[in-house]
């Protein structure tokens, strides 16, 4: 029986893990790493594409 692909349109750009934590080098006072969250620019944070929209010019 053949498979079904999944509904959800997952974002091409980051593959579904919208948001990252990168280590700048640093470390705080308790000895922990500092971090910054960086959120996909494409998808906002979300993990999904939106579907394009095709507009139709001229005649």
């Amino acid at each position: 029986m053949p498979q079904h692909a999944p509904t959800a349109r997952i974002c091409r750009d980051c593959d579904g893990f919208p948001m990252v934590a990168i280590t700048t080098g640093t470390r705080h006072a308790d000895g922990s790493r500092a971090t910054l969250r960086i959120t996909c620019p494409t998808c906002k944070g979300t993990g999904h594409a939106v579907p394009a929209v095709f507009a139709r010019v001229g005649r």
